[in-house]
């Protein structure tokens, strides 16, 4: 929702952010004003936020019909690119970035903020600086009840809890399930619900269990597929109360995984091509991201 340009802030001469939303455009006419009202406000909400692993909302308002968000500028890039088979991090790489957003969201949600719209493209990674951004706090809440001109509510389907999905009211623990849903991408290069058609997505999110992560990647520890499972539950009271537990449960599996499987980070290591960097030791001009594991998965199909 909306486009995001380079820009500088005349009076401190800072290179910022500028996200550009065009609610004119997006909204229907007879929720504009409520539209409107919820930005203001929610907007707020994320500039209060301030954490190392939350990209800092600087500044916001309206001109015209346009609404618009000033950020802090961050390098590198979103983890969209590292949700496919083949293309996927090391997996002491997915539990760091998953634990640090997890405690982004539990201090998110001490604020009393929900995200609302966890996915890969809303978490943002800089190896150089071992940067992790958690961004777009709110979005997705201005367009909360509001249907927009096409007649989809904004949010991303497949990262969405049961109950989010429903129409219910949400609270942290709804971000928590989405993060369940990014790490078992990150971990397997697919997601743990797929259908073809959006009535089936949101049946197959409201009843049927994940898949094991196992079933996907064998080697994975048992702990970890625990960790995923508890995270995806359906009713919100058997998932993790809070992201600071379900970010001490990601690094409790770090800790085994480094210490049990060091065979399989040199088999990993060794399939890495020419280049291939880890997060904490990038190489000038190498994508730090690079390819790391091909699995003999199908692709997965597209998010809804």
């Amino acid at each position: 929702m909306g486009a995001v340009y380079l820009a500088t802030d005349l009076q401190t001469g800072r290179q910022v952010a500028l996200k550009l939303l065009s609610l004119q455009r997006e909204f229907s006419p007879e929720d504009l004003a409520e539209v409107r009202q919820r930005f203001l406000r929610e907007s707020r909400a994320a500039s209060s936020l301030h954490h190392p692993d939350i990209l800092e909302v600087l500044e916001s308002g309206e001109a015209g019909s346009d609404a618009w968000i000033v950020m802090e500028l961050v390098q590198g890039q979103d983890l969209s690119a590292y949700t496919r088979s083949g293309q996927l991090l090391p997996v002491s790489q997915v539990l760091k970035i998953t634990a640090r957003v997890a405690r982004a969201l539990a201090y998110a949600h001490r604020q009393g903020v929900v995200h609302r719209d966890i996915k890969p493209a809303n978490v943002l990674v800089d190896p150089v600086h071992d940067s992790v951004k958690l961004s777009d706090f709110g979005i997705a809440r201005i367009a909360d009840g509001s249907r927009t001109r096409t007649g989809l509510v904004l949010g991303t389907p497949s990262f969405m809890s049961p109950e989010q999905l429903a129409g219910l009211r949400v609270d942290g623990r709804s971000d928590l399930y989405s993060l369940g849903v990014l790490l078992f991408q990150l971990l397997t290069g697919q997601l743990p619900h797929q259908a073809e058609s959006m009535a089936r997505l949101m049946n197959a999110i409201a009843n049927e269990p994940a898949a094991d992560v196992r079933r996907l990647r064998p080697q994975l520890p048992e702990s970890l597929a625990m960790v995923v499972a508890l995270a995806l539950e359906k009713r919100p009271e058997l998932r993790y109360a809070n992201g600071d537990q379900f970010a001490d449960d990601l690094d409790a599996v770090a800790r085994q995984w480094v210490e049990a499987m060091p065979e399989l980070d040199l088999d990993l290591a060794a399939q890495q091509p020419p280049g291939a960097q880890t997060l904490h030791a990038p190489a000038q001009n190498v994508d730090a991201f690079a390819q790391t594991q091909a699995l003999d998965a199908r692709d997965p199909r597209h998010n809804p």
